[in-house]
C-alpha cells in the first residue's frame, strides 16, 4: 500500500516534520506546522485541494476530536465561547463522498471530562460520519 498525504492547503506528498536544520517557514500544512516533502511532492491551490476532498478523490481523513459520539458523530472546530479561528475544512472533509473518517485524540480532555460520549454537548463538524 501507498499512502500520500495531502494538505488541504494545496501540499500532495507530505513528509515527516523538519528536523531543526530543515525548517522552511514557507512550507507549511494547514494548521500552520512547518513540513517536508517527498519526492514527486506537488503543489496546488486550495481550490485544487477542495474539488480533492468534495469530489470523493480522498481515501481517508485522519483528524483529531473535541468529542465523539457513539453514533459516529464528531465535535472538532469549536467551543462556544472560545475565540474561533475558522472551522478550516474538517466539515469538507468528513462529508465527502467515499472518505473513511478516523479520529486520533486523548479519551480524556485536560480536566478529565470524557471525549467519547453518548452524545456530543459541542458544535457538531458533521453527523454519523466516524468510522
Amino acid at each position: 500500500m501507498n499512502v500520500v498525504l495531502q494538505s488541504e492547503n494545496g501540499v500532495l506528498g507530505l513528509g515527516p516534520f523538519p528536523r531543526k536544520a530543515e525548517v522552511d517557514a514557507d512550507l507549511i500544512n494547514a494548521g500552520k506546522e512547518t513540513v517536508t516533502v517527498v519526492p514527486g511532492a506537488s503543489f496546488f491551490g486550495s481550490d485544487d485541494s477542495f474539488a480533492m476532498i468534495r469530489g470523493g478523490h480522498i481515501d481517508l481523513t485522519i483528524l483529531g476530536a473535541m468529542q465523539v459520539s457513539q453514533f459516529g458523530d464528531l465535535a472538532n472546530w469549536m467551543i462556544p465561547g472560545k475565540m474561533v479561528k475558522g472551522m478550516g475544512g474538517a466539515m469538507d472533509l468528513v462529508s465527502s463522498p467515499g472518505t473513511k473518517v478516523v479520529i486520533t485524540m486523548e479519551h480524556n480532555a485536560k480536566g478529565g471530562a470524557h471525549k467519547i460520549m453518548s452524545s456530543c454537548s459541542l458544535p457538531l463538524t458533521g453527523q454519523k460520519c466516524v468510522d
